[in-house]
């Protein structure tokens, strides 16, 4: 029997906003989609135990995907039991692909959530009889970069932006895939390359390049001097500015108001600071969020919880925990500095562990690091070698998964409400 995973991708528009996420998920099926099966049978008893699967995530977990739109891909049975009724209409795009187009009850479910005001995006959209009778029910066609021929991708694009219809681009995983999606026209992107983007403009921070990176490497020392933190921190307004208003959030506040850097440091621990630094590096001298930083730097954080959660799972990596938060938020350190990853851990106390692992993918810690970016790229054959390989039970991979997300999304939310505050 297969294990269970769920994760979210993002989607974004042509400006590097995020508009939504891809939920990708693998459950207790192996055939699912598979036209060649042998047995007809098989197929249809997998596809009960996917929706099984999915149903019994969303059933518990289905608080952690509100507020965002989530673009899901539905089997005949997973309409049938009527599973989207789980989001919010909002929060939901129902996605459907040609085993469900060619079933007549299943459109009949389609037709059904249609009306009631859910969104409906056809995966790998073709100009034939059955996808051109459903056009008025769709609202986003989703097309295959990666497989496609430049000549169909140009005339459905085309078709699809006159009818207004939001046109998909996904698995743009290289550059020149991306530049072709934008030249062709699509309204969002999905892929390693779109999040590679994001990162890339963020390099023009020179606040990022000063005093922020100076202050990763005082908190990341092997005994960082509260003395030293507290100087890098006073000789910049913004950062003075940011760590106060993070310190007095309710998270850490205490009985007085925090004033001053040094009760703002000792407050929050070293520990916790270190989870903070990322996050407050995307205030500008008004207090105001980059939009451009935002969903790169909750991607950051949540790495580092992710990579910390799973080290409590094993005892095949011998680095400290904080080791491992490190890992997770090195990992992007070369998009948000202006040098080479080699260059950049150079200058930051951290083990040679870690260092290998980010460099090389080597050792115990590159497994744990592989792990990490294999379940976000949803490659689950290398999700299960790897949890064999460190002794980590998959079935708990998908419940750390979104514990991290939505701490990241609390840790955010805080920012954006004191942003607020602070206006008022």
């Amino acid at each position: 029997m297969a294990n269970k995973y769920i994760v979210r991708r993002p989607i974004k528009n042509t400006v590097s906003q995020v508009v939504g996420y891809e939920i990708l998920y693998h459950g207790e099926n192996t055939l699912y989609g598979d036209e060649e099966s042998e047995q007809a049978k098989e197929t249809k008893v997998n596809e009960f135990a996917v929706a099984d699967t999915i149903y019994s995530f969303l059933t518990q977990n289905s608080e952690r995907v509100k507020g965002s739109l989530n673009f899901m891909t539905f089997t005949t049975t997973l309409l049938m039991k009527k599973v989207p009724h789980l989001f919010e209409k909002e929060d939901l795009v129902i996605q459907i692909d040609d085993s469900v187009i060619i079933h007549p009850l299943a459109m009949h479910f389609v037709q059904m959530f249609k009306k009631e005001g859910y969104r409906i995006a056809v995966n790998d959209f073709q100009f034939a009889p059955r996808y051109v009778s459903l056009i008025d029910q769709i609202d986003y066609i989703k097309l295959n970069f990666a497989t496609m021929s430049d000549t169909s991708l140009r005339n459905l694009i085309e078709i699809a932006n006159g009818m207004g219809k939001h046109c998909v681009g996904y698995n743009i995983d290289s550059e020149e895939l991306y530049q072709k999606a934008l030249s062709f026209g699509v309204t969002e992107l999905e892929g390693d390359a779109v999040a590679e983007k994001l990162a890339s403009q963020a390099h023009d921070s020179s606040y990022l390049q000063s005093s922020f990176f100076q202050l990763l490497t005082a908190v990341t020392k092997a005994e960082p001097d509260v003395g030293e933190i507290e100087g890098i921190i006073s000789r910049d307004a913004t950062l003075t500015y940011a760590i106060l208003r993070v310190a007095n959030t309710v998270q850490f506040a205490t009985r007085n108001r925090t004033t001053t850097v040094h009760q703002a440091i000792m407050n929050m621990g070293m520990t916790q600071l270190q989870q903070w630094i990322y996050l407050l590096c995307a205030c500008n001298d008004q207090g105001e969020l980059d939009p451009f930083f935002e969903e790169f730097l909750k991607l950051s954080f949540m790495r580092a919880n992710f990579c910390a959660a799973l080290l409590s799972h094993t005892n095949k990596v011998p680095i400290s925990k904080n080791d491992a938060y490190l890992m997770g938020m090195f990992s992007t350190l070369d998009y948000l500095i202006d040098a080479p990853l080699e260059e950049s851990l150079a200058q930051v106390s951290i083990s040679d562990d870690i260092k290998n692992a980010l460099l090389k993918w080597s050792g115990p810690a590159g497994a744990l690091y592989a792990l990490m970016t294999s379940y976000e790229n949803a490659e689950w054959d290398n999700v299960n070698k790897l949890c064999e390989m460190l002794g980590i039970a998959p079935n708990l991979l998908t419940t750390l998964y979104f514990e991290c997300m939505e701490q990241a999304e609390e840790v955010w939310k805080n920012i954006n409400r004191m942003s607020g505050e602070t206006e008022n």
